[in-house]
């Protein structure tokens, strides 16, 4: 796909950076100004830079041109192939069960900057009785003084410390917590004596984060989540961002009691971060990093087992693995400063059961481990066939997070009375890891509007006794601390004999209305404590 704009650039910019950011380009873009190359990135989700300084035609109109690729490979994440029909024409296949939507589905903003500017900012929270002390580093591109001025809601300063590294400290701080969000504002600013070179405001709320004794604490406090899986994902605009639906998907988690989110299964646009920051919503940040299973039809087929196994692939330990650590490293840079931000999701769902997957999962929980200042727990979402016995990878986990189907994709129907027992006995046997459990994805297809007594499969009331059954099981282990149902709403997928027009396992539909089970979860979650076995 290409896509063509012109770009005027007024001449009094002629001493500033210029660089042309896109939120996100889906999935290899290369970016082209009047003609020449400025840029090339791979992956879909993150943002980047085109920096047009060498090429910009000032107080005229510039050509800015974007080819994107949205073909799927093994290399690239997320996983899948590209075939040639015989036709002629092109197809991807995903290992992955959402649409490959692909093209500019976030903003592209022209950014003018000093020659001297900040870059980054970082920070990291420690809680000190009534206070709180705030480590930071500030990244310039030049050796002025950097001076930082902290200001509450109420806009009066409470804070301010000089250079590029140091320490706050915020008297009777208010923290930021769950469904109780507070947010500081942290002017940066670089000065030359009383000259103003350059400044920068963000809001920042204050907390900490950590798992010990298998909980999870925020602000020292234990908490457990209630909540969804989502996607970037709505009828006419499919994956570009849209700021109506956002609210009205946060409008929607406040009414049913929800209070966290997995951004399954890819970062989100950043919006959608900052509305959670100051809604307090928890979210568990997801890479790209699905597809990694060998199969057409992920979704099924890793829930049996495959004979391929995709980490056997010597391919996969050097493309692939590359181009996944550039990934965190990129999530991590963006999503570091968000206070709602509390647990990094690195795979979902992939082939943990080889032995050869070890040393790659390795890798990528030591470097999010290593570039995260605040340490936040990581995890990756488990797949079915990856049970305690079999899977090779939980043992790296700060939480275990489980995607369980069964009365579903497993022993559903009339059979559900087996499929608690199977999942009462697999439970058991997650206990022995001594980690906190988060059931990442757990859920029934539903179509709006079929109603069955006694209940069948894909009815409305099926959907319930599913969801009761599933949450009489969470109840039992407490070490199970937060339960996201699959899905938030429906969404778009690739068409198959499993999908009709889409996965329909929301508990909204995907026009954002109620289906029956949305009554369910309101009453259950508007009465379980965010210390719910604390």
């Amino acid at each position: 796909m290409w896509y063509e704009t012109k770009l005027y650039v007024p001449s009094e910019w002629a001493d500033m950076d210029l660089d042309i950011r896109f939120d996100a380009a889906t999935h290899v873009a290369t970016v082209y100004v009047n003609g020449e190359e400025v840029a090339r990135h791979k992956g879909g989700f993150l943002p980047f830079n085109a920096n047009i300084n060498k090429v910009v035609k000032f107080d005229e109109e510039n050509i800015v041109v974007v080819k994107i690729n949205n073909e799927l490979s093994r290399e690239i994440l997320p996983v899948g192939e590209t075939i040639t029909l015989e036709n002629g024409k092109k197809m991807v296949k995903p290992f992955f069960d959402f649409f490959n939507y692909a093209g500019l589905q976030r903003s592209v903003r022209l950014v003018a900057t000093p020659k001297e500017s900040i870059v980054d900012f970082t920070v990291n929270h420690k809680l000190q009785g009534e206070d709180a002390s705030v480590d930071y580093i500030v990244e310039t591109t030049g050796n002025s003084e950097v001076y930082i001025t902290v200001y509450d809601e109420d806009g009066k300063q409470v804070a301010q410390a000089s250079g590029k590294s140091g320490t706050i400290l915020i008297k009777n701080a208010r923290l930021w917590n769950v469904l109780d969000a507070y947010l500081y504002t942290f002017k940066l600013e670089i000065k030359d004596e009383n000259t103003l070179i350059d400044e920068y405001v963000t809001e920042i709320g204050i907390r900490t984060v950590e798992v010990r004794e298998n909980k999870l604490y925020i602000n020292n406090k234990p908490v457990y989540l209630k909540g969804f899986g989502k996607h970037e994902d709505s009828d006419i605009v499919g994956r570009g961002f849209n700021i109506g639906v956002m609210k009205r998907d946060f409008e929607l988690m406040k009414w049913i009691g929800a209070n966290s989110f997995r951004t399954s299964h890819y970062p989100y646009s950043e919006e959608i971060y900052q509305m959670a920051d100051r809604e307090g919503f928890i979210i568990i940040d997801e890479t790209p990093a699905v597809g990694l299973f060998e199969s057409l039809m992920n979704f099924l087929d890793a829930s049996k087992g495959s004979s391929k196994k995709f980490f056997d692939n010597p391919e996969v330990h050097k493309e692939t693995k590359a181009h996944h650590l550039q990934v965190i490293k990129d999530l991590i840079e963006r999503d570091k400063n968000y206070a709602s931000v509390c647990v990094w999701s690195l795979l979902n769902e992939p082939d943990s059961t080889t032995e050869s997957a070890v040393s790659y999962f390795e890798d990528l929980f030591n470097l999010a481990h290593e570039v995260d200042i605040q340490k936040r727990p990581r995890t990756f979402a488990n797949i079915m066939v990856a049970t305690p016995d079999k899977c090779k990878c939980s043992h790296l986990c700060d939480i275990i997070s489980l995607n369980r189907y069964y009365g579903w994709y497993s022993l559903g129907g009339y059979e559900i009375s087996n499929a608690e027992n199977g999942f009462r006995k697999e439970l058991e046997e997650w206990g022995k890891f001594n980690k906190p459990i988060i059931f990442t994805e757990y859920g029934a297809d539903t179509y709006v509007g079929e109603h069955k007594l006694p209940s069948v499969m894909w009815s409305e009331e099926y959907q319930v006794e599913y969801l009761k059954m599933q949450h009489e099981v969470f109840d039992s282990f407490d070490y199970v601390i937060g339960e996201q149902v699959w899905n938030f709403a429906d969404f778009q997928t690739t068409e198959g004999i499993m999908r009709v027009n889409g996965n329909k396992k929301g508990i909204f539909t995907r026009n954002r209305q109620p289906k029956l089970a949305a009554y369910l979860l309101k009453e259950r979650w508007e009465g379980l404590p965010l210390n719910y076995k604390g």
